[in-house]
């Protein structure tokens, strides 16, 4: 695989270009992006306090270490999912937090919905961005639409308004966006 082809595969966009699913996507994105942030925010604030609460209960070794690995996933990966960028492995690895965090709360509490519920609407949102990418109006997309300008279809670049960019490498001319 070509360094050229493995980059469009993490960066191209899976979603079908239409205005109200991409707006819809963006505004997902940034709220999923943002509110992440505060969970690696207070695992940081007493990190052995959650090492021994959740870390020990489920049996991973090193605890201290996966609490840190836990937290930065989090303060890194909610920026980039919001902002599209690097969206599937961002989204992958808080993805796999969620569901540790479900493992946990299934080995605490059972089955009971109200442990469950913010982990498993996490990580389904996760899941769903891992599988899809940022969408349109991500930093993803322009990335991909600089590194290959065939990769997306002229309806999306209509779409997220790189028609005259996409315009210009047809002609040949250098025509601003």
């Amino acid at each position: 695989m070509t360094k050229n082809a493995f980059l469009a595969a993490v960066f191209k966009p899976n979603v079908t270009p239409n205005l109200l699913s991409q707006w819809s996507l963006a505004i997902l994105r940034a709220i999923l992006g943002i509110m992440i942030i505060h969970n690696g925010l207070d695992k940081i604030a007493n990190i052995e306090s959650f090492a021994q609460a959740y870390v020990e209960v489920i049996g991973l070794p090193f605890p201290i270490f996966f609490s840190y690995v836990a937290a930065f996933t989090e303060i890194i990966g909610g920026p980039l999912v919001a902002l599209g960028l690097f969206t599937r492995p961002a989204a992958f690895g808080l993805f796999s937090t969620m569901c540790v965090a479900i493992y946990h709360h299934i080995l605490v509490a059972g089955f009971s919905i109200p442990y469950l519920e913010l982990s498993a609407v996490y990580a389904s949102c996760f899941l769903f961005f891992t599988v899809n990418g940022g969408g349109l109006f991500s930093t993803d997309a322009l990335i991909i639409n600089w590194l290959d300008a065939t990769a997306l279809s002229t309806q999306a670049k209509q779409l997220m308004r790189l028609e005259k960019a996409y315009d210009a490498v047809g002609s040949g001319k250098n025509v601003g966006v």
